[in-house]
């Protein structure tokens, strides 16, 4: 690690070493070489006068790229495409004079962006589907298990926590079909010369129509794709990359509400974060247990959400054919948008698959309150050994101010029950009233609704990506 220039955190701490590569320059270099011996493969397919011999001297370099000889010609030149054009001829003599043939710069860089970022959407997909997983575990063991639920964080009616962790895959399951259609939309820019009307290719096959249609689509399935854009100016719409930087902050939201929601839970101490055995929470207070892998999800959402701004008001901006006031933009936010991503969903695996349930905790708090959510069926026990509905709902609300303030005030605990059992109208005993106190009856349908979701939704889900199953995550720090 270098100690004396800035370094990425994304890359320092947070992502990881899978989605680091498919960014890197080896990677983005490799590619460009497959290009190009796509883009000669296709010319000489079509008949211009390109040799085997040629073809297969070029692919004997594809991976083995000279780099000093690219950096100290790109010092002259300042040229990336042309430094790395002419040092691939170097390696390959033979070759030389037709490696981009009739391509413009953004043949090998905008191509390549799409390439790399449908691998990087497909890593995401991946690691989302495993988090899918893991909540899927979580809530079938929980169903069951009542909790209170809270509307504008004050009591409210019962859940379970299973019923919980269903709103939090829910919204997971929103952002898989976001990203399911944009990597089913992506497509390449193929090669369509300087200003995208591939005037070049008119050039070189003697204004052969026929012969120039097919270009973009035979390289297209050399590189695994089943389309270019039909239409381009030199690169590309900018408005693929707000496309796929909104699904990223799409997922990056749901990440936040979960860890918000497991923040919460930990200051309750219903539910904890994995906590290490040497693990420190503060410096200066020994005994805190600080949710911080939550509070870094949460973090790098807040990054990511931001992010997305960037392609978006890169795309409005675009002048005509090309304008070059994109790259220096686009090097860091499309990066550093799945490096982020990469780093959230690695933290929510890890933070879901080492969840802590203190069911204890979490029914003494539920007991506390459950006596005011109970109070309407009270009320119809009380109907039916003779009371008057409306007399009981007025002496209800009293009692219930009363033991209220019972709690607010003086700190006690919430006596409803002792008051209904001494007042005569509802002629209940206490221990009438205590037999009432079951969680289980206040959750209405939510274990069903678990069921419902995890075989309707999420099972077929994890069916259909079966293959993708079995990841773990590293955290670094």
């Amino acid at each position: 690690m270098s100690t004396d220039r800035y370094v990425s955190p994304l890359s320092e701490r947070y992502a990881s070493k899978e989605m680091q590569y498919i960014f890197s320059p080896d990677k983005k270099f490799r590619t460009w070489r497959k290009l190009w011996i796509a883009l000669a493969e296709t010319e000489k397919e079509l008949g211009l006068p390109i040799t085997q011999e040629q073809i297969d001297e070029l692919k004997s370099h594809q991976d083995d790229i000279n780099y000093d000889v690219a950096k100290a010609r790109e010092k002259e030149v300042r040229h990336d495409v042309m430094s790395h054009v002419y040092a691939y001829g170097c390696q390959c003599p033979k070759a030389k004079g037709i490696i981009h043939l009739g391509a413009t710069s953004c043949y090998v860089g905008d191509n390549t962006d799409i390439i790399v970022m449908t691998e990087a959407l497909k890593l995401v997909r991946r690691k989302l589907v495993n988090v899918l997983n893991e909540l899927a575990a979580f809530a079938d063991k929980y169903k069951n298990q009542p909790t209170l639920a809270f509307t504008h964080f004050q009591p409210a009616q019962p859940t379970t926590v299973g019923k919980r962790a269903t709103l939090w895959m829910q919204e997971f399951c929103l952002d898989l079909e976001d990203l399911n259609h944009v990597i089913s939309s992506m497509k390449l820019l193929g090669s369509k010369g300087t200003t995208g009307t591939q005037a070049s290719f008119l050039e070189l096959f003697d204004g052969d129509q026929e012969k120039i249609d097919r270009i973009d689509p035979m390289i297209a399935e050399k590189m695994g794709f089943s389309q270019c854009y039909p239409v381009s100016g030199q690169t590309y719409s900018r408005k693929v990359d707000t496309r796929v930087l909104n699904v990223l902050a799409g997922i990056a939201a749901s990440a936040h509400k979960m860890s918000n929601d497991i923040r919460l839970l930990q200051h309750l101490k219903e539910v904890e974060e994995p906590f290490e055995k040497s693990q420190i929470g503060s410096s200066a207070m020994a005994y805190k247990r600080n949710p911080m892998r939550s509070e870094r999800i949460a973090s790098l959402s807040r990054y990511v959400i931001v992010d997305a701004l960037n392609p978006a008001i890169t795309s409005a901006t675009q002048w005509f054919e090309r304008t070059l006031d994109d790259s220096a933009n686009k090097r860091l936010s499309v990066p550093e948008g799945f490096l982020a991503v990469d780093g959230i969903l690695d933290l929510c695996l890890n933070v879901v698959d080492g969840l802590v349930v203190y069911p204890k905790v979490i029914e003494k708090r539920l007991m506390a309150e459950l006596p005011f959510m109970a109070t309407e069926n009270i009320m119809m026990d009380a109907v039916k050994a003779g009371g008057d509905r409306q007399e009981l709902h007025e002496r209800i609300r009293e009692l219930s101010m009363e033991a209220g303030r019972n709690v607010k005030v003086n700190g006690g605990d919430n006596n409803l029950l002792e008051l209904i059992a001494a007042d005569p109208a509802f002629g209940l005993s206490l221990e009438d009233l205590k037999k009432t106190m079951e969680p289980s009856r206040y959750v209405g349908r939510a274990p069903e609704q678990v069921d419902a979701f995890l075989t309707q939704v999420v099972n077929p889900i994890l069916d259909e990506y079966k293959d993708l199953l079995g990841e773990k995550a590293e955290i670094n720090v």
